[in-house]
């Protein structure tokens, strides 16, 4: 059976970004540089730090992503993108919620609530990720 994994894509700061998740989610993260992998020849010198492959594995939590590496084409932000962290009790949305606020921006802040569905929230991320919350 196939499965969705939110795939982010960075500009440089892969390697931080997804040890920043790993202390809000905990896990496994799993990470190759460029000068790493079995493609390292067909990348610059000045790419040979970027990031590949990484991948956060935390109980039902998965993050793939890895840097930017089309030179040639611009990165878009993620804005497009979205994670969708849900299924979740309210204390456990709190937590990830608050480590992801840290550095977050303000202007698209949606405090956790209480709605009629159960608990929503939102926010952008210091990265430029948006996350959305909804639980219990």
């Amino acid at each position: 059976m196939s499965k969705a994994t939110p795939y982010f894509l960075f500009d440089g700061n892969c390697e931080e970004a997804m040890k920043f998740y790993q202390h809000c989610f905990g896990g496994e993260l799993s990470l190759t540089k460029v000068s790493e992998s079995a493609m390292k020849e067909q990348f610059s010198d000045t790419q040979q730090n970027r990031v590949v492959n990484a991948r956060l594995v935390s109980g039902g939590i998965e993050l793939s992503a890895s840097d930017w590496l089309l030179p040639q084409r611009p990165r878009i932000e993620g804005t497009a993108m979205c994670a969708y962290i849900s299924e979740a009790s309210h204390d456990e949305l709190e937590r990830i919620f608050k480590h992801l606020s840290d550095g977050a921006n303000q202007e698209t802040l949606d405090q956790l609530r209480s709605m009629p569905f159960g608990t929503y929230g939102a926010l952008t991320d210091k990265y430029g990720m948006r996350w959305m919350f909804q639980g219990q």
